[in-house]
């Protein structure tokens, strides 16, 4: 949520803070603003809606090579003009840009109106920029130093000041802050996706470090500045990742790319001869693992439903206790944490500021937590004890998909390992390995059927309300569908379990109500088509993913047969055709699939 750019070189900053705001329009925004320091000081251009639209409106004469600038998500007043960044003070000669939440934002708001200061915006953040302006420091680490010891919350922010033209400060706690190294100049930014054109050399702050860059380098220090000695290293990116290419929107292509990523997840973790799976980046040996007895897995969003798909794979194949809990709620339960417990935390960004926090409060309290994240540096890499790299390759779009395939198949990796160390036999081990490397040509087969789902996607687009269904293993495929459909399309769509539509839901179900059931062939298959015929004895109309070989007798229904693997790896072959829905319904609907109203990729204020 939000994004931050900066930039100090031998350049003109505009250009360079409007493209790097382009590449970070994914992780949701209703304002944007850019400033910039020249021979006449800060001038600031800013404004509610699009970076393209501010684009087209920045003033002509606006030279300056160093700058910063900012995409808001509205969290303190609505989204205007005054509300969006960058922010100054009364003089007009600091400038900052901030993400995060200031908890005393109301307080020092009073505080500054007593002493005369005439607050023109709604926000939190304007109040840094007077803290900054009104310090008696000499330097401008000082400054920012002294306004930050007076706030209480979470931020990523950036400083410049007209009296120290050559240089931009920045400081991190609990929102993200990447350095960008490059020839004679330097970059920052909230996502290395706005850096990946300019260089890939980069340095990440940590909670409580500052940093200080100008167009030589950069220095970093904690908040008592004292050093911290930071140096930069070189990622293996291209930056051509970051582009959607010959795709109308990053999800497509996202979609497209989920084959050639489930092979990448598994490259060099199956083990074939003793039928397990590799995991050496969970830190743990062999008695450790056996130590285990019970997972927690904490996520947000899909993450948490895919959490849950987690969870019955690892109670299925480890025979392990595990459950998923959504992050933003662990915390506030002061939870037991014990010592016998492993804690999964899941986050493509691992940056998504409920999952950290609930990482930070196992880790204070003495538990284990590893990590299944999407990049590697992440806040939330770097606080876990080990974790799976899910090596999916950059996920833009704020709908999920290939990170998502991803994770479910770093659950299956371990499940695995933890049941191979634990109950389950060689033979199953093999089983399950010949499944997984089925999978990415699974997956293939699944999108090159796009088509005939697009047909599908147009007559539940005309619904205002759907339903979606499963049960045990397809009730998680079921929230998940729920959750991308009405992310993108904007329908209200609902997941129940299959076995809960008698108690509450089927009195909703009409001509009008479509259905969308996972119904694949198990245990569960005859009890799922009895609630099908429920449905259709009362003209509900349905969509059902099943199977091939599943017989759903005389129930009128739209079928969509998914490729049979094993059957504790069927429900993220059920879960792909639920994305082309969704994709293609908001597509009939005429949405900006990519940044879907209201919504962030990256959320990093609770």
């Amino acid at each position: 949520m939000c994004g931050i750019v900066g930039y100090v070189g031998g350049q003109q900053a505009a250009p360079l803070l409007l493209e790097g705001l382009t590449r970070l329009e994914h992780r949701g925004y209703d304002s944007a603003g850019v400033a910039v320091l020249g021979p006449t000081g800060v001038k600031v251009a800013k404004r509610a809606g699009r970076v393209r639209q501010l684009s087209e409106e920045l003033p002509k004469r606006f030279a300056g090579k160093l700058g910063i600038g900012h995409t808001r998500w509205a969290t303190h007043g609505p989204a205007n003009d005054v509300n969006a960044h960058p922010h100054v003070d009364a003089s007009g000669e600091v400038a900052v840009v901030h993400n995060g939440i200031i908890d005393n934002a109301a307080a020092l708001r009073h505080r500054l109106a007593d002493q005369g200061v005439d607050l023109a915006s709604d926000t939190d953040t304007e109040v840094l920029a007077h803290l900054v302006a009104r310090s008696g420091a000499d330097t401008l680490e000082g400054k920012v130093r002294d306004a930050l010891s007076a706030i209480e919350g979470t931020y990523g922010v950036a400083v410049m000041h007209a009296d120290f033209p050559d240089r931009i400060v920045v400081a991190r706690n609990g929102s993200p802050l990447i350095i960008g190294v490059g020839d004679k100049e330097m970059h920052v930014a909230s996502d290395l996706a706005a850096l990946v054109r300019y260089t890939t050399t980069i340095a990440y702050l940590d909670d409580g470090e500052m940093a200080t860059l100008t167009a030589g380098g950069f220095t970093t220090y904690r908040q008592d500045l004292t050093s911290t000695n930071k140096t930069a290293t070189t990622l293996d990116i291209d930056p051509s990742s970051y582009d959607a290419g010959d795709h109308d929107s990053f999800m497509h292509k996202e979609m497209v790319e989920q084959p050639a990523a489930a092979e990448r997840v598994l490259r060099g973790r199956l083990d074939e001869r003793f039928g397990t799976a590799h995991l050496g980046g969970l830190n743990m040996d062999a008695r450790e693992t056996r130590a285990i007895r019970r997972v927690k897995i904490l996520g947000c969003g899909s993450a948490y439903y895919v959490g849950q798909m987690g969870a019955a794979l690892l109670e299925e194949l480890a025979r392990i206790p595990a459950d998923a809990e959504a992050a933003s709620e662990f915390r506030y339960r002061n939870p037991i944490i014990v010592s016998d417990t492993l804690y999964v935390a899941v986050s493509q960004s691992g940056e998504t500021i409920d999952t950290l926090l609930a990482v930070q409060e196992i880790r204070r309290k003495g538990g284990r937590v590893i990590g299944l994240v999407n990049v590697v540096g992440s806040a939330i890499a770097r606080e876990c004890d080990g974790g799976i790299y899910l090596h999916a390759g950059p996920e833009v779009a704020v709908a999920s998909t290939k990170a998502l395939t991803n994770m479910f198949l770093g659950f299956a990796l371990l499940a695995l390992q933890l049941g191979r160390v634990r109950d389950l036999s060689i033979a199953d081990g093999k089983r399950l390995i010949a499944g997984l490397q089925q999978l990415p040509g699974q997956l293939a087969e699944m999108l090159e059927r796009e088509d005939e789902l697009a047909a599908i996607a147009t007559s539940l687009a005309e619904a205002e309300s759907l339903f979606f269904v499963g049960r045990v293993r397809g009730f998680p495929v079921a929230r998940e569908g729920a959750q991308k459909f009405k992310e993108i399309s904007y329908r209200h769509a609902e997941a129940y379990q299959t076995s809960e539509l008698k108690h509450g839901p089927l009195a909703l179900i009409s001509e009008a109500v479509p259905t969308v059931a996972i119904v694949p062939g198990d245990e569960l298959t005859d009890r799922n088509v009895a609630a099908l015929h429920e449905i259709a004895a009362r003209r509900g109309p349905l969509v059902v993913v099943t199977h091939a070989d599943v017989d759903l007798g005389d129930v009128e229904a739209v079928r969509i047969d998914v490729p049979r693997n094993e059957r504790e790896l069927d429900p993220i072959l059920l879960t792909v055709p639920l994305q082309l829905l969704a994709y293609h319904a908001a597509l009939r609907l005429g949405h900006d699939i990519d940044k879907p109203r209201n919504l962030a990729k990256s959320v990093t204020v609770e």
